[in-house]
C-alpha cells in the first residue's frame, strides 16, 4: 500500500508518520510537499501533526488553501482514505472534509501527555484491527484540540457511529477529568459520513513501537492495510 505524507511549513510529525509507515509497517511511503499538485498515485493521504503556517489565523486555516489540498479533497471525493492527525485533523475540518472545529483547549494551556482513548467502533477502515471498547494509550501534544460542534452535529455523529475514539479514564469510563482538552462528549476522533476520512487529535504514529511507551497506534495503520482495495 502506498501512503503519502504531506509536509506543510511548520509540520513536525511528518517524519514520525513516514517512519511508522516505512520502518514499522514496511509499506511504501511518499513525501509530498504543500505546493505539489500531484499525489503521485498514493492510496492513503496523511495530514500530519504540527503547526502549519504557524497556526496563524486559526490552526489549519491557512494550510487548507495549500495547492496540495485541492488534490486531497479530490482524493477524498473519490473515496480515497485520508487520515488527519492533530494539526491534520484541524486542517481536515477547515477544508470541510470533517464536521466541527478544534478550538483552544479548555485549560488555555498546551497539553502534552499520554492519554487513554477508547475505541468506540471497529466498523471503519481505520479501526477494524482493534477490539470494540479497547483502551489505547496514545500521546497528545496540542493547544487547540477541543473538538466542538453544535448539538445536531454531535447527535448525528453518535447515531451514525462516526465517533471512533473517545477520551476515558483508567476504568475506561468517560470522565471530564480525563478529557485533556475539554472536547465535547470526550470526542478524540471521528470519521466523515462516507467513512473514508478520519480525524483524531492523539498521535498513533508516535505510538508505533513499545520502546517509545506504546505501540497502540499501529493497528490504526494495519486496519487500512486489511482493507486494501476496499
Amino acid at each position: 500500500m502506498k501512503f503519502g505524507v504531506i509536509t506543510f511549513p511548520g509540520s513536525n510529525s511528518d517524519e514520525d508518520a513516514f517512519l511508522a509507515i516505512t520502518d514499522v509497517l514496511g509499506q511504501e511511503g511518499v513525501k509530498l510537499w504543500h505546493k505539489d499538485h500531484d499525489l503521485r498515485g498514493v492510496d492513503v493521504v496523511i495530514l500530519p501533526g504540527g503547526f502549519s503556517y504557524g497556526d496563524y489565523l486559526r490552526a489549519g486555516a491557512i494550510a487548507r488553501f495549500s495547492p496540495i489540498m485541492r488534490e486531497v479533497v479530490a482524493h477524498a471525493d473519490r473515496g480515497g482514505p485520508v487520515v488527519g492527525i492533530c494539526n491534520g485533523f484541524q486542517i481536515a475540518c477547515e477544508a470541510g472534509l470533517l464536521p466541527g472545529a478544534l478550538l483552544r483547549n479548555a485549560s488555555l494551556q498546551f497539553v502534552s501527555e499520554l492519554c487513554r482513548v477508547r475505541v468506540e467502533t471497529t466498523e471503519t477502515r481505520f479501526s477494524n484491527q482493534y477490539a470494540p471498547g479497547q483502551i489505547l494509550r496514545l500521546p497528545i501534544a496540542h493547544g487547540d484540540g477541543r473538538y466542538t460542534a453544535d448539538d445536531a452535529t454531535l447527535d448525528r455523529l453518535e447515531q451514525n457511529g462516526q465517533v471512533v475514539f473517545r477520551y476515558v479514564n483508567a476504568k475506561g469510563e468517560t470522565d471530564p477529568s480525563a478529557d485533556p482538552n475539554g472536547s465535547m462528549r470526550g470526542i478524540a476522533g471521528i470519521v466523515n459520513e462516507r467513512g473514508n476520512v478520519l480525524g483524531l487529535m492523539p498521535h498513533p504514529e508516535r505510538a508505533a513501537e513499545a520502546i517509545v511507551g506504546s505501540a497502540d497506534g499501529v493497528a490504526l495503520f494495519e486496519s487500512l492495510l486489511a482493507q486494501v482495495g476496499v
